[in-house]
C-alpha cells in the first residue's frame, strides 16, 4: 500500500493540499496472535508562514484548512488588528517548504504593525517563547459588551453535539476542535487543527468574518485550557469558556483577572466550574472559585 503523505511540491495549488492522508501500518498484538497489515488516516501538519506587508511575521504548524479564518483570528489574538475591517484580504500561496498566508492590512493598521517591535522572528504553539521578560507576558484587553447567562442544559446540548461535528478528528483522532455555541446550545461554527491555539484562532476568525456577536453564545474547546486560550477568548469578547480538559493554574488566574466564566473537565453528566458560576443557570459555585486568588 503506497504512502500518500503529502509533499509540498506535489501540491502547487494550495487548494489541493489535503487535511488528512492514509498511510500503511502494521498492527502487532502484545500476545502471540499474528500481526496484520492495516491503514490509518493521519492529520496533515504543515508550516504556514504568515506575512504582513511583504514581511514574514510568524511560522505556525497548522492543518491546511480554513486558513483565511486563521488569518483573521490570529491577527486579532496577536493584537495586529482590532476588527475584521482592518484586513483587506487574506490569500494562501504555495511555498517551497509549506504554505504562505499573505494578509493585506488597511494602510493605517499596516503602518502601526510595521512600527511594532517584534521580540522573535517566529512563533511556537506556546505563544510566549522568546519574550524578553515576564512583564511581556500577554494580557488581553477585554472587549466591552453586555453580560451573558448560559443555561446548563445549553452547555449539555453543545457537548453532546461536539463529537459528531468533528469530522477530521473522527477520521484521524489527532486534532483539536474549538466550537461556538449559541445560547440554546446549538453549534454555530467549529474549526479543527492539529494545534489547539490554531483551532481557536480559526474559529475566532470565522466568527469575526461572520460578524458574530460575542454576547450571543459561548466557546467550547476540546483541549486543556491554558492561559493563552483564555487570553484569546477574552480578546474576542467571549464571556464563557467550556473546556473538555482541565485548566492550568495561570488560566484560572487570568479567568479571574478578566472576569471570564471558566468551566472545564466537561463530561456527559457534569462539569467543573472554576470561576464565574454566576453566569450559569441554575447558578453554580465551586470550591475552586471560592479559594483566594
Amino acid at each position: 500500500m503506497p504512502d500518500n503523505t503529502p509533499e509540498t511540491a506535489a501540491f502547487p495549488d494550495p487548494r489541493t493540499v489535503p487535511t488528512s492522508v492514509r498511510v500503511p501500518t502494521r498492527v502487532v498484538p502484545y500476545d502471540a496472535a499474528p500481526a496484520h497489515e492495516d491503514a490509518r488516516a493521519l492529520a496533515v501538519e504543515m508550516p504556514v508562514n504568515l506575512v504582513y506587508g511583504g514581511v514574514p511575521y510568524a511560522v505556525m504548524m497548522t492543518t491546511p484548512a480554513d486558513l483565511e479564518d486563521f488569518a483573521y483570528g490570529f491577527s486579532l489574538t496577536e493584537g495586529i488588528v482590532e476588527a475584521a475591517e482592518e484586513i483587506r484580504a487574506a490569500r494562501v500561496e504555495a511555498a517551497e517548504e509549506g504554505l504562505r498566508l499573505v494578509v493585506d492590512l488597511a494602510p493605517g493598521r499596516l503602518r502601526e504593525h510595521l512600527a511594532r517591535k517584534r521580540a522573535l522572528s517566529g512563533r511556537t504553539g506556546c505563544g510566549v517563547c522568546g519574550i524578553e521578560d515576564l512583564a511581556a507576558l500577554p494580557l488581553a484587553v477585554a472587549r466591552p459588551g453586555g453580560d451573558v447567562s448560559v443555561e446548563m442544559a445549553a452547555i449539555a446540548r453543545a457537548l453532546a453535539a461536539l463529537f459528531g461535528a468533528q469530522s477530521l478528528n473522527r477520521e484521524t483522532r489527532a486534532v483539536h476542535a474549538a466550537a461556538w455555541a449559541d445560547l440554546d446550545g446549538r453549534l454555530v461554527a467549529l474549526r479543527e487543527d492539529v494545534g489547539r491555539h490554531n483551532a481557536l484562532d480559526k474559529l475566532i476568525g470565522a466568527l469575526m468574518r461572520a460578524g458574530t456577536d460575542p454576547r450571543g453564545g459561548f466557546l467550547v474547546i476540546t483541549s486543556r485550557c491554558s492561559f493563552e486560550m483564555v487570553e484569546k477568548a477574552v480578546r474576542f469578547g467571549a464571556a464563557v469558556v467550556v473546556a473538555i480538559s482541565a485548566p492550568t493554574s495561570l488560566a484560572l488566574q487570568r479567568a479571574r483577572t478578566h472576569g471570564l466564566t471558566l468551566c472545564a473537565i466537561a463530561r456527559d453528566d457534569n462539569l467543573t466550574v472554576f470561576h464565574g458560576g454566576e453566569r450559569l443557570m441554575p447558578a453554580v459555585r465551586s470550591g475552586a472559585e471560592a479559594a483566594p486568588a
